[in-house]
């Protein structure tokens, strides 16, 4: 069996779905890996690099002709005509498709009649831990809002004594505290700065202590606002409202503020409005980590620098992207992963849609939408569960 390794066609992209030690240890489950010239200069990763981990430096065109699996970072965005242009039936796509805020996409890939798998469907449970894309990205997009703040920052994070007198520690206040927020809490203390982080979910007190940041604790009632895969809620605008009055007066305090808070498929919730920066000191750094999903901050514009009343806030757009390599190999260590579960020792796909992360994770298969979640969404019927592909 042939897998292909593409070359990521949107602009902004430097990430590549497999690195040369993946594509090393894929070979052993007899794999065949076409790789498009030049699919992992990006990222840091060489041609040669590839060829000596056994696998062939293909074109494009002769990739997507011959491959039966095609590994890819986005099957999504700018992306996303092309491959549904170059799909052919029976083909096995797998990457982030961003299915629950798309799922008219999984109807045009199912008319194709190719297979589909979208990374980010992977289940929280423990056996699905070493997939999560989400996770790994997620880890990599905390680590470096804290940097990005720190470089734009007017003052230094760490107290410092020094001849010129001693200069007081930042204040960073990280709001959500999923995987990015708790990567954003350790980054910002081993910078020296002084961390409080809050999140609605109760559990999350523990977590922010492990990391050595000061849980912020508002007078609101937290019940139901955890899913059972570990996401938070959505709450109403009773709830956000409440919880805005209750954080001006801490966000007043702080001279960092990184946000991440996040509902899968749907809009950001907005926790900092217009009203709230006004209130905020001049030279604070509010960096939105969902700027992508419209925005913690009212006043956040994707991918743009905005200034207000002297806060300066960033939306950046594919923040993993900006540490390629790193994120690559986390991306293709996910991507071998599920390809261990998928692939048999005979090197043949295997699809056993009894198993939860196969059935979690597939949105189409022979010409029909199968994910119960996406076809809810789409409002189509549901079906019963597809036959084994072999």
């Amino acid at each position: 069996m042939k897998l292909g390794l593409p070359k990521e066609s949107q602009a902004d992209e430097k990430r590549v779905a497999l690195i040369p030690a993946n594509v090393t240890r894929l070979i052993k489950k007899n794999l065949q890996i076409l790789v498009e010239s030049g699919a992992g200069l990006a990222a840091g990763f060489s041609d040669s690099e590839y060829q000596e981990a056994g696998a062939t430096i293909t074109s494009r065109e002769q990739l997507f002709q011959e491959a039966e699996i095609i590994t890819l970072v986005n099957c999504k965005g700018q992306q996303f005509d092309e491959i549904k242009a170059l799909a052919k039936p029976n083909q096995l796509f797998i990457g982030m498709m961003d299915p629950l805020a798309n799922p008219d996409n999984a109807k045009m890939l199912a008319s194709t009649g190719t297979t589909a798998i979208a990374l980010e469907l992977v289940p929280r449970i423990t056996r699905a831990q070493s997939m999560d894309i989400l996770s790994s990205m997620a880890t990599i997009a905390g680590y470096k809002a804290v940097l990005l703040a720190a470089h734009h920052a007017p003052r230094l994070f760490p107290m410092m004594m020094t001849a010129a007198g001693t200069l007081k520690p930042a204040r960073a206040f990280i709001m959500g505290v999923g995987v990015a927020g708790l990567q954003a809490c350790a980054t910002a203390k081993r910078l020296g700065a002084v961390v409080e982080a809050y999140d609605i979910r109760p559990a999350a007190r523990e977590q922010i202590l492990s990391v050595g940041a000061k849980p912020v604790e508002l007078d609101l009632e937290t019940e139901n606002t955890e899913t059972k895969g570990g996401y938070a809620t959505e709450q109403s605008d009773d709830f956000l409202k409440r919880q805005q009055q209750a954080m001006t007066n801490v966000l007043a305090q702080q001279d960092i503020v990184i946000t991440t808070a996040a509902i899968p498929g749907r809009k950001a919730p907005v926790l900092i409005t217009k009203e709230m920066v006004d209130g905020m000191k001049p030279g604070t750094i509010i960096v939105d980590l969902a700027a992508e999903t419209g925005g913690n901050c009212e006043l956040t514009r994707l991918d743009e620098i905005v200034v207000h009343n002297g806060v300066t806030i960033f939306g950046p757009a594919n923040i993993p992207g900006t540490a390629a390599t790193h994120a690559s190999q986390m991306y293709g260590t996910n991507i071998e992963n599920l390809l261990k579960l998928l692939i048999d020792k005979e090197g043949k796909l295997n699809l056993d849609f009894d198993d939860e992360i196969v059935r979690d994770t597939v949105v189409v298969h022979q010409g029909d939408v199968v994910n119960a979640r996406i076809r809810t969404l789409l409002g189509m019927p549901e079906i019963a569960a597809p036959e084994e592909a072999q």
